[in-house]
């Protein structure tokens, strides 16, 4: 059973708060479905409630009491076994604003799983425009509607592109899917003009409600954090950090979470330092051996992080602060909206949007087995012409046409949008034997070949062009024989995942002889 949380001076807090604030409710189970306890329905003990900084939790009678009035919402930390009814909105209506008169919080519980924790893992939609808006709706009309047999939806960051009046465009096409959502806020998501960090999520926590909270699942804990400590006036604006009511909230609820449980943290700003040399770091560095301290007593603990509209997956250990007896994996996720609805269009008519990586815009699903286990998996959203050397779990590019005999100085390229250093990518041609490729630093070729159209086009090709392609962190290499007979040879490549899952792409390239001179 969860440890209960008190606090002292729990009567004067009562006795000081001004009448309708929100610092004692009820949680119960709602076996009518109203919202509202009927004398029949009981009460749920041992369930949090917070502030996002005091915790409290509810007696034998489900009733709580204690937080002091403030200016933050309140929230219900949504036990393992139980659902939790949408708002009006369509959104888990599991807060309340600060002030409410009202703040109970009816569950209803929920059937036992027979497989998987499954979880829509999205970041960055960052729409600006009514017209970026559309884009996302029909993406997720298009490509996460199949998936609506999901426990859960995320959305890590950068809902909007500082255009905050896109809020209930967006949410309609998301709450459309009928899966529950929860959201965190980006640095695009913050109030123009605002005067510190604490203002700065004005409009945000009236929407969206608070910005740090926590969520629980049969098979995991799911722990959202606010990592954008916003600097106005400042270079940089923002830094990666978290605050000291956070640190507080962190404390009171962690020892209560089941150890047994994949326990994910997640957040905008990735945690491990993404600013150019000679720059600032792009998180306070302290924070984050805080928070690492913090999560060590977990054996198994996943991040996630959105912000860099590219993707890869980071072992952290000792040089970030870590030091649990296996490294600590961070999952920065690919951008809903790829490289912010640029490049050419798709049969769809929205931007192809590839990302400086190579990675399609798309979003990922998160699976939680019983004990604990997980696999990831990426899902392009962008729909092009059926290419079998781009599946959803890699891309590949080779030469159409080498000189038979020449030198094997040229190669197929597979960009493995999960790959990661540990990632085992093979290759073969016309069915011989696989051969190890080698992770190789530079651009993915692909879009390298995308910039090139941009650059020899005397029109502009779509409304804005792709990105410069980068250096891709998930990128391998295979030299390509041409002591072939002519003609054409089929290329096959597979990569395997952490979960053991294999996966292939194939293309072709053609050995043709070159007449002597």
């Amino acid at each position: 059973m969860r440890h209960r949380i008190r606090f002292a001076a729990l009567v004067a807090l009562l006795a000081s708060a001004p009448a309708g604030a929100c610092v004692q409710g009820e949680v119960f189970v709602d076996a009518s479905g109203d919202g509202v306890r009927q004398a029949s329905e009981a009460g749920l003990a041992d369930v949090l409630v917070s502030n996002g900084r005091e915790i409290v939790s509810t007696d034998a009678g489900g009733h709580w009491r204690g937080l002091p009035s403030g200016t933050s919402p309140v929230f219900v930390v949504k036990p393992a076994g139980f659902t939790i009814a949408l708002a009006g909105d369509g959104l888990p209506g599991f807060w309340r604003a600060p002030g409410a008169d009202a703040c109970d919080f009816a569950l209803q519980p929920q059937a036992a799983a027979r497989g998987p924790l499954k979880v829509l893992v999205t970041s960055d939609p960052q729409a600006g425009t009514p017209r970026e808006a559309g884009f996302y709706a029909t993406v997720v009309d298009r490509a996460l509607r199949s998936h609506r047999d999901a426990a859960l939806g995320l959305t890590l960051g950068d809902i909007a592109n500082d255009d905050l009046s896109l809020y209930p465009q967006l949410n309609r096409a998301t709450t459309s899917l009928g899966v529950p959502w929860l959201h965190l806020p980006g640095n695009h998501d913050l109030d123009p003009g605002a005067r510190d960090d604490a203002a700065s999520l004005a409009t945000y926590r009236r929407v969206f409600g608070p910005d740090t909270f926590a969520w629980e699942e049969p098979h995991a804990s799911f722990v959202m954090l606010d990592n954008v400590v916003a600097q106005p006036g400042g270079r940089p604006a923002y830094v990666g950090g978290l605050r000291e009511d956070q640190f507080e909230f962190l404390a009171g609820l962690l020892p209560t979470l089941d150890p047994a449980r994949l326990l994910v943290v997640a957040a905008h700003i990735p945690w491990f330092d993404t600013a150019a040399e000679g720059r600032p770091p792009s998180l306070r560095i302290r924070d984050r051996e805080r928070l690492f301290a913090l999560l060590q007593a977990f054996p198994n603990v996943l991040l996630l992080s959105g912000h860099r509209h590219a993707q890869r997956q980071v072992d952290h250990g000792s040089e970030s602060g870590w030091h649990g007896t296996s490294p600590l994996r961070e999952f920065n996720v690919g951008a809903m909206s790829g490289a912010y609805w640029s490049g050419i269009d798709d049969a769809d008519g929205i931007p192809v949007s590839t990302m400086a990586d190579g990675t399609p815009r798309g979003f990922a699903t998160l699976h939680v087995a019983h004990d604990g286990s997980h696999r990831l998996a990426w899902h392009p959203t962008a729909r092009l012409p059926d290419d079998p050397s781009r599946t959803d779990a890699m891309a590949l590019h080779a030469p159409q046409l080498l000189r038979r005999g020449a030198y094997p100085a040229w190669g197929v390229y597979a960009n493995v949008f999960l790959g990661h250093d540990g990632t085992r990518v093979e290759y073969r041609v016309d069915g011989g034997e696989w051969q190890a490729m080698e992770r190789v630093e530079r651009a993915d070729p692909r879009l390298a070949a995308e910039n090139a159209r941009d650059d020899a086009a005397r029109t502009l090709r779509g409304f804005d062009r792709s990105p410069e392609a980068d250096v891709s962190p998930h990128l391998w290499r295979g030299p390509l024989p041409t002591r072939l007979d002519a003609g054409r040879h089929r290329i096959e490549v597979r990569s395997i995942d952490d979960a053991g899952r294999e996966s292939r792409a194939t293309t072709h390239y053609r050995l043709e002889d070159a007449a002597v001179r």
